[in-house]
């Protein structure tokens, strides 16, 4: 009795039984199929979340946060950069590097690599990568024992294994009796990591920070000097405060310029991902369009009388996009807690079907990434249910703008 009138006849053409069966399975059927739309929108974008993230945290375990390097190649002074950085709040680690490009050759062997030189004492504060290891340790590279260690797909490619020798061929030149030679050093696989990033598992090699410096003939220069933050989205805002801070000699960059566009096409892929499975949305609204459309058709007679006993346009208009507006919320709120469900529990529903079926839909022997990772973001789902349900509403202006046109006399002419 405390409702609106026309709230009040829309809840009652909402859960009346009409005469018309077909009407109310296309009823049935529109908030189903919204409810499928939206479950399916939220648990694809959960999942491509995960593996973004999956990703990302992959690589930044192998790089960092944010660099500092030198304009004109090596650091002389770097410890001085290292002092003034640490003062920043958001710094949490700071470890000097040295880096460079060469040719690993083992027998018949021959593969391109990026070998960097790294303090083993101050590397984990800027990389995870001795939590990555399957055999040795980063301990294992003591300055001047020329230890190496490989990502697992560059040692299977040289059938390399702990213990064996390798030569790594540097750019830089050597005057010998015989001529300029290329720069020839023995290094023994002391270990063997794996990030699952054929990017690094691929073409990176460790070495002892002092060994490459030998190696790139930088005295006590280094390359940079990586950090890690506290919050790695807040990279380019702290890059860009360290650049202010730090003389002009300095080069910082971070992790969204060095892997710009390899994020950049996530995020275009997720954006992309998203407007292809909004259509499937699209198709149920279109659902809702054709039940008010029968609605307004089989109601025609009630609207008449409706009309005659003073109700005006406006409110017959306003009845249907209430019904409508309740077929589609009660679509969005299902879809909403089926997908936010489904987003939360997915990698150990479909753990379970491995399990009962026996079968393996992502092989770790063939993908970096051999489960179904999954990162809700509310915001994700705030914008699918909000988009869902204004498209809803926007849907039901048709059929509600034609119930308000009925004219009661022609309505009633043949009742």
């Amino acid at each position: 009795m405390f409702k609106p009138l026309s709230v009040f006849i829309g809840l009652r053409y909402t859960r009346a039984k009409r005469r018309n069966h077909f009407i109310s399975f296309i009823s049935l059927s529109s908030v189903i199929g919204t409810a499928l739309s939206v479950m399916l929108l939220i648990t694809v974008l959960s999942v491509m979340n995960g593996f973004h993230k999956e990703v990302r945290e992959r690589i930044l375990g192998m790089a960092s946060h944010a660099t500092i390097a030198g304009f004109r190649g090596g650091l002389q002074d770097w410890r001085d950069a290292v002092e003034k950085v640490k003062q920043h709040p958001h710094v949490v680690g700071t470890a000097p590097y040295v880096e460079g490009q060469a040719m690993v050759m083992r027998k018949q062997q021959v593969s391109g690599i990026i070998f960097r030189g790294i303090d083993t004492s101050l590397e984990p504060q800027v990389s995870d990568v001795g939590e990555h290891m399957l055999e040795g340790s980063l301990t294992d590279l003591s300055a001047g024992s020329f230890h190496i260690i490989l990502g697992r797909e560059l040692a299977q490619l040289l059938n390399a294994h702990v213990g064996d020798k390798i030569t790594l061929v540097t750019p830089q030149l050597s005057m010998t009796p015989t001529g300029t030679m290329p720069r020839l050093k023995r290094f023994t696989v002391s270990g063997i990591f794996e990030v699952g990033m054929g990017e690094y598992d691929r073409g990176v090699g460790l070495i002892n920070i002092k060994d490459a410096a030998r190696l790139m003939r930088l005295g006590n220069a280094v390359t940079g000097v990586r950090l890690k933050l506290d919050d790695l989205y807040l990279a380019p805002k702290v890059s860009r405060q360290l650049a202010n801070q730090l003389p002009s000699i300095y080069l910082v960059s971070d992790w969204t310029r060095q892997h710009r566009n390899f994020f950049s096409a996530l995020q275009s892929e997720k954006r992309m991902m998203f407007l292809l499975l909004f259509l499937i949305v699209l198709v149920a609204v279109f659902n809702i369009v054709s039940t008010l459309v029968m609605v307004v058709t089989d109601k025609q007679a009630d609207i008449a009388i409706l009309r005659t006993l003073g109700a005006s346009p406006g409110m017959i208009m306003r009845i249907f996009i209430w019904q409508g507006a309740l077929l589609g919320l009660f679509g969005t709120l299902i879809g909403v807690f089926c997908g936010v469900l489904l987003s939360l529990t997915i990698d150990d529903l479909v753990a379970w079907i491995e399990r009962m079926f026996n079968v393996d839909f992502l092989d770790s022997s063939i993908y970096y990434i051999s489960r179904l990772p999954s990162d809700l973001h509310w915001q994700d789902v705030g914008v699918i249910a909000l988009s869902t349900f204004v498209i809803t509403l926007l849907a039901t202006l048709y059929p509600a703008t034609r119930a308000a046109k009925t004219l009661p006399a022609e309505a009633l002419r043949y009742e």
